[in-house]
């Protein structure tokens, strides 16, 4: 089964897999922030985007998954209000550099190969004083999943990140928040109990 086929027979579900509310990381920081233009890879079935746009922010998204993008458009539409999904990877999708003012990477997990050079491309598309905002499953992650499958995350420990990792994958940004706690996840089906997540926020200089 390829990855897309995993995620559209996950997101073919009738449920909203992972829920319908915003990750709480994400609801936090872009709560504190003037709403501007966002992108939102690997947006599933929708529910960060949506949740911008209700605050105001025009919303790019995209994610591998057609199955997701059906979701996400129907959750905007019951939400009153329009988010612009694209399906496919960053490899075959055009954007324009230098246009975001955030691009938010909640449970993003490339695959390994292509991770570094997809986050340095995603840096390429913030505007000069725009933020990363990243919530993602820690290397640490794996032994919470041994005691609760049901907390999720990749199974391949190359997925997970570490904060060297993200160190130098964002290397040109400014840090501003990087920590590695453990947190009590309710989202849905499929991140339910404790886990072990990395935070980052990255502002892009000025200059």
């Amino acid at each position: 089964m390829s990855v897309a086929q995993f995620w559209d027979e996950r997101y073919g579900q009738p449920e909203y897999v992972y829920g319908k509310q915003p990750n709480k990381f994400f609801q936090e920081q872009i709560d504190q922030l003037s709403p501007g233009r966002i992108l939102l890879p690997a947006e599933g079935e929708g529910r960060n985007g949506v949740y911008a746009a209700q605050k105001g922010w025009r919303v790019d998204a995209f994610d591998i998954s057609a199955k997701g993008r059906h979701k996400a458009l129907q959750l905007a539409a019951a939400a009153g209000v329009s988010i612009h999904y694209q399906v496919g990877d960053l490899d075959h999708l055009s954007f324009t550099p230098a246009s975001y003012d955030v691009v938010g990477l909640i449970f993003a997990h490339f695959p390994a190969s292509h991770r570094r050079q997809y986050h340095r491309q995603l840096m390429g598309l913030l505007k000069p004083g725009g933020r990363i905002i990243l919530e993602g499953f820690s290397k640490a992650h794996r032994a919470y999943q041994q005691e609760n499958p049901h907390v999720g995350g990749p199974q391949e420990e190359k997925l997970l990140f570490s904060q060297e990792e993200l160190l130098e994958d964002f290397a040109g940004l400014d840090i501003v928040l990087l920590e590695e706690p453990e947190v009590s996840l309710q989202e849905g089906l499929y991140h339910i109990g404790k886990g072990r997540v990395i935070r980052l926020i990255a502002l892009k200089p000025l200059s």
